[in-house]
């Protein structure tokens, strides 16, 4: 049996494991978040394609995210989590070579797109090899009694690199070029390689491996509610702009911002709940928050209340994944809890992939407004999916109905 392996000298302790290792995390998504806001640009405006070409160059990073993840997770528990961050650093850093080679090749336009999107494959790959990989670090090093701390961290580490990513990314590119740009997520990949290998590895648990199909079915209730609490931000982060246009308010900017500063705010001062309360509570209060925002976002007559919606929706989405992940990690044996958190993570994912063309659809058909308010009730049905799920929970592998963390037979708390 697996040991908690928490560190001694309390809670500082503990948390300085938790960033350290999330900040692989942090620099796999600044990466990310580098040529995020410079690519659609690049390909539609210096290489002359069209907007739809502009966008697919950046898509086809989560359909590689997508079909990769599933083994990210299953690598994470063979080979250890350590072996899949170094894995998916390595194809991070060698992304931003391929973007920098888009630079260079940019007289010839076809050979330049190329190059960016197999730059954006490659870093779809490193995303959810460091994703995943890093939170079973974390959870390895701290003890699965963290596992929600980990992942809430995990989750500030995705956003603030993001934040940070993008207006840098514009910054380089105006200066000096979308090489330079290439080159920065370059010199992040090699300082998170450097870093990573300096940093202890955990302990494989060997065991049966369970094949995949079985992993996703226990965890497929769980992914169904994380898929439903997710409409609401990819509807936000689609159409926000086109929404505050729409009723001629300025500021949309503003909403997005609201969203992310809530989002993390509520990650690092409320992270805790999900130890206390249960992952299955804070997971129909976080829905029904979130749809509260929504309606007040569809509804809204001003753009302040608006973002004041955004705000509220940013609220209760960042605690959705950490609380429900913990519930789906405590359904599988330990030397399965990298699988399962890929196969859930699935569910994000195709979430995000669908929201935008359903989404677009029924602002072609209702409006704006709608959009916000069918996002609701996809947030009120995950309520009742949730509370549906905490009645029926099985008290697996010593972890309670309530969806708290499990504990082992030899865990030291």
């Amino acid at each position: 049996m697996p040991t908690d392996t928490r560190p001694a000298n309390g809670q500082f302790a503990t948390t300085l494991q938790i960033v350290s290792t999330v900040f692989f995390t942090f620099l796999c998504y600044l990466t990310i978040g580098l040529p995020l806001a410079v690519l659609p640009s690049f390909v539609h405006v210096d290489l002359a394609y069209s907007s739809v070409i502009a966008g697919l160059a950046i898509s086809v990073q989560y359909l590689a995210t997508l079909l990769s993840r599933p083994y990210a997770g299953r690598t994470a528990d063979a080979w250890g989590p350590k072996r899949t961050v170094l894995c998916g650093l390595v194809a991070c850093g060698a992304s931003g070579l391929l973007v920098a080679l888009g630079g260079v090749f940019s007289g010839v336009p076809w050979l330049a797109l190329l190059a960016l999107i197999a730059g954006r494959l490659v870093l779809g790959f490193g995303e959810s090899w460091v994703s995943t990989g890093a939170i079973m670090w974390g959870i390895g090093q701290v003890g699965p009694s963290h596992t929600a701390r980990v992942i809430s961290w995990n989750g500030v580490a995705t956003y603030g690199a993001l934040a940070l990513g993008a207006p840098l990314g514009v910054a380089l590119n105006n200066a000096y070029g979308i090489k330079a740009v290439g080159a920065a997520v370059a010199l992040a990949g090699i300082v998170g390689l450097l870093l990573a290998r300096m940093k202890r590895a955990t302990p494989v648990i060997h065991g049966e491996r369970l094949a995949f199909r079985a992993v996703l079915g226990r965890v497929m209730p769980f992914g169904m509610g994380l898929a439903l609490g997710s409409i609401g931000f990819g509807a936000i982060s689609t159409f926000i702009t086109l929404y505050y246009a729409s009723h001629h308010w300025d500021n949309a900017a503003l909403a997005l911002t609201a969203f992310g500063l809530c989002f993390m705010g509520v990650r690092l001062l409320l992270g805790s709940s999900i130890q206390r309360f249960g992952g299955y509570r804070v997971a129909m209060v976080s829905f029904a928050l979130e749809a509260f925002g929504l309606i007040v976002l569809g509804i809204a007559p001003t753009g302040f209340t608006a973002l004041l919606g955004a705000a509220l929706s940013g609220a209760g989405f960042s605690l959705v994944f950490p609380s429900l992940g913990v519930a789906a990690v405590n359904l599988v044996p330990a030397q399965n809890r990298g699988a399962a958190l890929g196969a859930y993570s699935v569910f994000l994912d195709v979430a995000l992939g669908v929201t935008g063309p359903v989404a677009g659809l029924i602002v072609g058909a209702y409006g704006y407004a709608e959009v916000y308010l069918c996002a609701a009730l996809a947030a009120i049905a995950a309520v009742l999916l949730t509370l549906w799920m905490s009645r029926n929970a099985p008290k697996a592998h010593g972890g309670e109905s309530t969806g708290k963390p499990a504990q082992t037979a030899t865990s030291t708390s």
